[in-house]
């Protein structure tokens, strides 16, 4: 989609603008039943899926087995924890292959836009501190503060939407209203 972008208009409404197709002003509505995700989150959640369908589940049930061989399986630790582990893995598989299936899955490599979108890399300087962090906006799976990925559902992010470089953004905070003014918009 070379020259697409995307942004929220809403909490609730995702739009597109893909060269002027779609809505007759230039937008195309996502559909909703759909979560917005990174090509980079997809890809990990798929990696995931296949680890745990395949050498995972082996090897839990394998764990079974050997449990099963100690005998009485009413008093066999071994074999609830194997059996528990596999109830877990069980229901991440279910739960990784319903998010994909839920997913728009948008390549942010191909967005552009002067303005905060989804999938965008944002730095801004904290006004109250002079600090300056770097965000990428991603789908609410994606969300690792840790590394600088903010959920597109968060309140930092819903304050970024829409913005442009040298734009501020109003967060509201548990400590108060906090300020961000944006330095660049990448992708």
């Amino acid at each position: 989609m070379p020259g697409a972008s995307l942004f929220l208009l809403s909490k609730a409404v995702v739009y597109t603008q893909i060269g002027g197709f779609g809505h007759p002003n230039g937008m195309k509505a996502l559909n909703m039943d759909k979560v917005p995700m990174t090509l980079e989150g997809a890809e990990q959640l798929k990696e995931e899926l296949k680890s745990r369908k395949g050498p995972e589940r082996k090897r839990i049930v394998a764990a079974i087995e050997e449990a099963r061989a100690h005998g009485d399986l009413s008093e066999n630790a071994e074999y609830h924890a194997a059996k528990e582990q596999q109830g877990f893995n069980e229901g991440r598989i279910k739960e990784i292959e319903g998010k994909l299936a839920h997913a728009e899955i948008i390549d942010t490599s191909k967005l552009q836009s002067e303005k905060v979108v989804f999938g965008a890399k944002v730095t801004v300087e904290v006004e109250e501190t002079g600090e300056e962090v770097t965000y990428h906006i991603v789908g609410v799976d994606e969300a690792d503060l840790e590394l600088g990925k903010i959920s597109i559902s968060s309140p930092m992010a819903r304050a970024m939407i829409g913005k442009e470089e040298g734009d501020v953004a109003e967060v509201k905070a548990p400590g108060g209203v906090r300020h961000y003014e944006i330095l660049s918009v990448d992708f």
